[in-house]
C-alpha cells in the first residue's frame, strides 16, 4: 500500500487528490521528492494528456501507462484531469469534451454496456479540474480547483446507456464512418486522431471509419461540475421525472405531440403564459418547456446534452422565411483551418437540435404542428465542405465585394448556388466588421443552411 493513501479505497484516493486543491501543476513538480518520472525533460508535459500523466507520477507516484484497466485498479477509479474556464458571463464551463476510452470498432459490436471496456473506464472516475486561462502560456502554472469521485447518477445512466446503445448499433449497421457527436445526448463518438487522415476498418463495412472514442461531451461536463461536483440547489427542472421512461427522444417527441393542431392562444390558456405585457420574443419555445413541465427556458436534460432548441414557423403554403444561422466566422481563423478540423465542421459534427414547428393555418392563426431530434445527416457535409472550401479561398484571397445602396453585396456563397448552405452578414450592422488577412474589412459574416433544406428536414413534420 502507499504509504500517502490506500490505492484499493476509493474514498482515501479522493481524501488524497484533495490535497491538490489551490496548486498549480508546477507547485505538484517542486514539491515532489519522488520523481518517478523525466516527462518533463521531453516537453511531454504539455502534450495531450501531459498534465494527467504529470499528476499519475509526480502526486499519485505510479508509472503512467495505456493499461486498458481503471488507473487505481484496485479501488475501481479513473483518473481524468479536466479544464474548466469562465464564459463571456463569468460561469464556469467545461473546455472540452472528456474522452474515456477508444472505441474498438471490431469488439465493442460484441460487448453489453455492463461489461463494457466503457462503462469499466466511467463507472467511477476520480475528476480532477482545473483552471484553464488563455492569458497563462506554460499549461504547469494551471490552477486545480476541484478534485471529488464522480458516478453519473441513475437519471444520467439511463441515457448514457441509449447513447451507448445507438453508437454500437450505428457500428453494427455498417456506419462507423458516418458517426457523429450530434447523433447521442451525453456520450458521443468523438474523433481521437492527431492526423485526420488517419482511418480505421470496421466489422460490417468496407469502407474505413475515423478513429473515435467514448466521451462525455463539454455540455454534459459543465453541468457535472456546477451540479455534482459543485453542489448547486438551484438546479433547472428536468423533463424525466419519472425513472420507467424507456426513451427520452420518444417521451419528449409524445409530449409535443399530443397538443398537435393547439393555436399559441390556447396553448397560453393551458399552460398559465400571459401575454397582457406583449408578446415575448421566444414564445413558440416557452410554450414548448412549458408542455415538458419545465418551468423556466432550461430543461436539465437539455442542458446536459447541449442540445439547441430552435423554433421553426411554417407558413399556411408551407413555405419558411427564414435560414438557419450559426456563429460569427472570425476570417483570420477560416484561413489556417481545414475543414476536417475546423470550427464549423466540429461545431455540426458536435450538435444536436431540437426542431419544434409551427404553422400558420389558412386563418392565419399559428398552431403547433410536432417536434423532432435533427443533427445534420453525415451524407449533406460534402455538400457543406463545398461552401466551406469555397468561402476559405475567398477569404484567403480573390473576395470580391461593393457597396450598393447602402448594401454591401460580395461574391461568397449564396443560397442558390449550393442546396444545403450559404454564407451571408450576422453582425449588428454594416458597422460589425472583421478584419480580412489581407487587411480590408468586411461586415461579419456566418454560415447559414438555406431556409429550403431546413424545410426538407421537417417534411416528415408537416404531413
Amino acid at each position: 500500500m502507499n504509504s500517502e493513501y490506500d490505492r484499493s479505497n476509493p474514498k482515501s484516493i479522493e481524501r488524497y487528490a484533495q490535497g491538490l486543491i489551490g496548486r498549480t501543476f508546477r507547485n505538484v513538480v517542486e514539491n515532489d521528492t519522488h520523481n518517478i518520472s523525466s516527462i518533463e525533460n521531453d516537453g511531454g508535459f504539455n502534450k495531450k494528456g501531459g498534465l494527467g500523466v504529470l499528476l499519475e507520477e509526480r502526486y499519485f507516484h505510479y508509472k503512467a501507462n495505456s493499461d486498458s484497466r481503471p488507473d487505481f485498479d484496485e479501488a475501481g477509479v479513473e483518473l481524468k484531469v479536466t479544464p474548466y474556464k469562465y464564459n463571456s458571463k463569468n460561469e464556469k464551463v467545461a473546455k472540452e469534451r472528456l474522452v474515456i476510452a477508444m472505441i474498438d470498432y471490431m469488439n465493442v459490436v460484441n460487448e453489453a454496456f455492463d461489461s463494457s471496456h466503457l462503462w469499466l473506464k466511467a463507472r467511477l472516475m476520480l475528476l480532477i479540474y482545473y483552471l484553464y486561462q488563455k492569458e497563462i502560456r506554460d499549461r504547469l502554472d494551471y490552477r486545480i480547483d476541484f478534485a471529488s469521485l464522480f458516478t453519473p447518477p441513475d437519471e444520467d445512466l439511463a441515457i448514457i446507456k441509449a447513447d451507448f446503445e445507438k453508437i454500437v448499433n450505428k457500428i453494427k449497421a455498417g456506419k462507423a464512418h458516418e458517426l457523429s457527436e450530434g447523433d447521442t445526448m451525453y456520450l458521443a463518438a468523438c474523433t481521437k486522431s492527431s492526423d485526420s487522415s488517419v482511418r480505421r476498418s470496421q466489422p460490417y463495412s468496407n469502407i474505413p471509419a475515423k478513429p473515435r472514442a467514448f466521451s462525455f461531451k463539454s455540455s454534459y461536463m459543465t453541468y457535472v461540475l456546477n451540479n455534482y461536483i459543485i453542489p448547486n440547489t438551484h438546479k433547472v427542472d428536468a423533463i424525466i421525472t419519472d425513472d420507467k421512461i424507456v426513451s427520452f427522444e420518444q417521451y419528449v417527441i409524445d409530449k409535443i405531440d399530443a397538443y398537435r393542431g393547439y393555436s399559441e392562444e390556447r396553448l397560453c390558456a393551458e399552460f398559465g403564459v400571459s401575454m397582457s405585457e406583449g408578446r415575448p420574443k421566444n414564445l413558440e419555445a416557452i410554450l414548448a418547456y412549458r408542455i415538458l413541465g419545465v418551468k423556466s427556458n432550461k430543461a436539465e436534460e437539455f442542458e446536459k446534452a447541449g442540445i439547441r432548441v430552435k423554433t421553426i414557423r411554417v407558413e399556411a403554403n408551407g413555405s419558411i422565411r427564414e435560414s438557419m444561422s450559426f456563429p460569427a466566422m472570425k476570417f483570420s481563423k477560416i484561413a489556417e483551418e481545414e475543414w476536417e478540423d475546423s470550427d464549423f465542421r466540429n461545431y455540426l459534427d458536435e450538435t444536436r437540435f431540437f426542431f419544434v414547428v409551427y404553422k400558420y393555418d389558412e386563418n392565419g392563426v399559428l398552431r403547433l404542428q410536432g417536434c423532432k431530434f435533427w443533427n445534420i445527416p453525415y451524407s449533406d457535409l460534402d455538400e457543406v465542405e463545398n461552401v466551406w472550401q469555397r468561402t476559405k479561398g475567398l477569404i484567403s484571397g480573390g473576395l470580391k465585394f461593393e457597396r450598393v445602396n447602402g448594401k454591401y453585396q460580395s461574391n461568397f456563397p449564396k443560397s442558390s448556388d449550393n442546396p444545403v448552405c450559404h454564407v451571408r452578414p450576422h453582425g449588428r450592422n454594416s458597422a460589425d466588421v472583421d478584419i480580412l488577412p489581407d487587411g480590408r474589412v468586411f461586415p461579419k459574416q456566418c454560415f447559414w443552411l438555406n431556409r429550403e433544406y431546413i424545410k426538407r428536414q421537417i417534411d416528415d413534420i408537416l404531413d
